[in-house]
Formats: C-alpha cells, sequence, structure tokens
C-alpha cells in the first residue's frame, strides 16, 4: 500500500502528519510513503530528512498517485485524492459536510480521527488529547508572556513580589495540563468543571477545586467522557461563583468546548471588567465560538479595564514540532493496529467499535450516524 502524506493548505497550520520516525515505522510495515515537497516546514522536517527516512519527495500530484492511504494534519480538498482511498485526518465533520460530501462524491472513505472513541485500546489513538495537551502548555506560556509580570511569588531584600493567581476552566486534558503548567511556574491556581470527577485531579496537580456540587453536577459527563452542555439554572448558578471567583484572578483559562456544539459561554464581559488591570485571559474555544465575551479568533484583545483576551487560532500548530511528533505517533497506532502483515495494507473490520466511530463516509455517502440529515 503506498501511503500519501500532504503539505498543509489551511492558513496558519505548519503541522505535519508524519515525521522520519514514523515514515521508517511505516516503511518497516511494507508500506511505500510519498511526502509532498515541503510538508514539513513548518515543522522544521526537511524534504530530506524523510527522504532519507525512505520516503519520496514529490508534487502533490505525484505523491497521490496510485496512493491507498492518505494522511493529513486537516481535511484536504477533494480534488485528486484518488478514488477508493482511505483519508485519516482531523476533518471537523460538524462544521464540513459539505467536504465530506465531496469526499463520499470522489469515492474517499473518509475517517475522522477526532472521532476516536474514549477507550482504552483507542487511548494511544486519540488526536484530540495529544494535541489538547500541548494546547493547555502553550496557553499558559503565552498568558505568562503577556501578563508581564513573575509568576512564582518572590521574597527579596527588596520586598516580596505575590504569587500570580490563574483559574483554569474547563479540566479535560487541556485543563490538566494548564493547571500542571501554571503550577511548575509558581502560581496559585485554581480550577472548575461542571464534571465532579475532575475534582481529584485538580487536587492532585496541586489546585484549588472551585465546584457547583449538585444533582446536575453529578450526572455531567456523558459516557465518552466529555461535558453534557447544562441547564439554564446550572449555567446561572455557575455563573454568579465565576464572578466571585474571577475578580481576585490575574491569569484565567477557558478550555471548555462541546463536541458538535458551539462552545458554551463562560465568562461575560461583565466579569471580565472585575479583573485588575494587566490581566489576562486565554480562550482555548475561540475558533467554536468562545468562552469569553469579547474574544476574537485570531487575535489579542485589550479591554477598556486593560485587560488581554488572547484568541489564537489552532494553539497545537504554535508548537508544530512536538504536536507533529505526536499527532504522527497517533496515526502510526492507528494504522499498524489495522495493518494487515500477509496483504501488506490496511483493512479495516466494518464490525470494529474503533473503525464505526471515526468512518464518515463510505460507498459513496456519508455514513456517520451522528452526521446524517
Amino acid at each position: 500500500m503506498k501511503i500519501a502524506v500532504l503539505a498543509e493548505t489551511a492558513a496558519g497550520e505548519k503541522r505535519v502528519a508524519a515525521t522520519p520516525e514514523t515514515v521508517k515505522k511505516l516503511i518497516a510495515l511494507g508500506a511505500s510513503v510519498a511526502v509532498e515537497a515541503g510538508a514539513g516546514a513548518g515543522a522544521r522536517i526537511s524534504d530530506s530528512a524523510f527522504s532519507d527516512a525512505g520516503a519520496s519527495i514529490g508534487s502533490r500530484k505525484n505523491v497521490l498517485e496510485g496512493a491507498g492511504l492518505v494522511l493529513a494534519i486537516q481535511g484536504p480538498d477533494a480534488n485528486g485524492l484518488p478514488k477508493g482511498a482511505l483519508l485519516a485526518a482531523s476533518l471537523n465533520p460538524y462544521q464540513s459536510k459539505d467536504k465530506l460530501a465531496a469526499y463520499a462524491a470522489a469515492g474517499v472513505e473518509a475517517l475522522a480521527m477526532e472521532f476516536m472513541p474514549r477507550i482504552t485500546r483507542a487511548q494511544s489513538m486519540d488526536i484530540l488529547s495529544s494535541q489538547a495537551n500541548l494546547a493547555g502548555y502553550k496557553a499558559v506560556i503565552d498568558a505568562a508572556e503577556a501578563y508581564g509580570r513573575a509568576f512564582p511569588m518572590m521574597m527579596t531584600a527588596a520586598g516580596t513580589i505575590s504569587a500570580a493567581r490563574a483559574f483554569v476552566m474547563g479540566v479535560g486534558v487541556a485543563g490538566l495540563q494548564a493547571i500542571a503548567t501554571a503550577r511548575r511556574l509558581g502560581a496559585v491556581v485554581s480550577a472548575t468543571d461542571v464534571r465532579l470527577a475532575t475534582k481529584e485531579q485538580i487536587l492532585s496537580l496541586g489546585g484549588k477545586p472551585v465546584f457547583i456540587e449538585d444533582e446536575e453536577t453529578k450526572a455531567a459527563e456523558t459516557a465518552g467522557g466529555y461535558a453534557r452542555e447544562m441547564s439554564d439554572a446550572y449555567k446561572a448558578k455557575q455563573a454568579a461563583l465565576v464572578s466571585e471567583t474571577i475578580a481576585k484572578q490575574d491569569i484565567v483559562i477557558t478550555t471548555a468546548l462541546i463536541p458538535g456544539r458551539p462552545a458554551p459561554r463562560l465568562v461575560t464581559a461583565a466579569q471580565v471588567a472585575t479583573m485588575k488591570p494587566g490581566s489576562v485571559i486565554v480562550d482555548l474555544a475561540v475558533e467554536q465560538g468562545g468562552n469569553v465575551e469579547g474574544s476574537a479568533a485570531g487575535e489579542s484583545v485589550v479591554t477598556d479595564g486593560g485587560v488581554t483576551i488572547i484568541g489564537h487560532r489552532n494553539y497545537p500548530s504554535r508548537l508544530a514540532t512536538d504536536s507533529s511528533a505526536l499527532f504522527a505517533r497517533n496515526l502510526l497506532t492507528f494504522v499498524t493496529t489495522f495493518w494487515d502483515k500477509d496483504a501488506k495494507k490496511l483493512l479495516l473490520p466494518e464490525d470494529d467499535e474503533i473503525v464505526k466511530a471515526i468512518r464518515v463516509t463510505g460507498g459513496g455517502a456519508i455514513v456517520h450516524p451522528n452526521l446524517q440529515a
């Protein structure tokens, strides 16, 4: 089987779906690997590094010719994809149904890697977790740079510098890494989530849990490990708690996302206005509508009160070398799991729970039940 690795075309996307390490391992399975020229430039991987690993380098047309599996970070344009090929990438299915329809029409079997089920067997294939981990880290680093003051408490002969106070909203993978990073930098950290199960995780990282504890909170986690949409009554109680907490913070990191829905609004403009001048908010959900009123995708906004709201797009791409390495390993594990050694190709069993979860097109149609009209 020929595996094609494409250069990304989306604005600001610096990642690549393979590395020399994973290319060598794919070739060891019996595959041939073709990498589009310049695909690794944004992640500081040269064409020569790929060719030294055994890949051929060529134009997009040449790389795709005869490919049975196409690897990418974001879903590529359907034009030029070989009929009958498999496509494994982050496809943003809920917002990209037109593109999915184009894959179906082109006879491509598209696999949305972000739909990977949260089961033990699939942990090492989970692109959302691997990328969110780095996003949570980078969010705190960006906040520290914009804050312009020290994070840890410092006792000096000239006096004492108080520790920064950081508040993390949403304690998934990104939130947990944000807590850990802020703590390592010396901040006093608190965190909140709708899921009570995260309370012990916050404590284990040295953070202070800030929670509404009621019957609704006890049922706030889906079977897949994601947060549910909460009631208006809960949101009102949460808003009151946030208002009380946020006014005391120097740094706020928001990470809350609900699959297939706009990001929940966690912080209002009125709450932002209670923060001290020089405070910083990083909205990791800005591309899905934002957790913070006033955040803007791709921009850093300074409010009239002197609060900076950072809304960078595509946080994993801001650490392209490391995020590419993790994404590529996720894809490698997926390919290895379903690789037929005798046929030397990827074979996807129809009844496998992973395959059923991630397959979005097949047989000329959109087939995923969550995407049916």
